[in-house]
């Protein structure tokens, strides 16, 4: 078990520093009501200010979390720290490799995200089995979304850049 050290600043928001254990908790996962995720801004502001520090509590929770709701919002602030440059997130393949048979349409979407953003060589085979198993099972009727957008538009990304000059 790999022992990870707690972000050595103090989270404002929650007024402790932040352990993994309790990190990732405000997911509210989409409802027929509502097709989206609602996540605490506040939260995913301060792991994502926190660039490369906070990966090790977020791959703490990817490695040991069964909660989808926490699952979801780990990767969710994983995507958004792409989008702000954090250096390292590509090295995370192992981790990320944990959901690539996950029926998840949560985790599937943004783990698609991600996978479209990081450009992971070894990504590009789940993504293609993940999308022909989510083929060949019926719909759901109280799935709110089709994570399958995502994960083709992940699978055109590979495929266009590799035919660019």
């Amino acid at each position: 078990m790999v022992q990870i050290q707690p972000i050595s600043h103090t989270n404002p928001y929650y007024n402790r520093p932040m352990q993994p254990y309790y990190a990732c908790t405000s997911c509210q996962l989409p409802t027929p009501q509502k097709n989206y995720c609602i996540f605490d801004k506040n939260e995913v502001d301060y792991f994502v200010k926190q660039k490369e520090q906070a990966l090790p509590v977020l791959t703490y929770i990817l490695c040991h979390s069964n909660n989808e709701a926490q699952v979801t919002e780990a990767l969710y602030i994983i995507d958004r720290m792409i989008d702000d440059g954090t250096k390292g997130i590509d090295k995370m393949y192992p981790v990320f490799a944990r959901f690539n048979n996950t029926t998840s349409p949560n985790i599937q979407t943004y783990l698609a995200g991600i996978y479209r953003k990081t450009q992971i060589p070894d990504a590009f085979g789940p993504l293609v089995k993940m999308l022909i198993q989510n083929s060949q099972r019926p719909n759901n009727p109280t799935q709110t979304f089709d994570p399958n957008e995502e994960i083709g538009g992940a699978i055109l990304s590979y495929i266009s850049d590799r035919f660019r000059n």
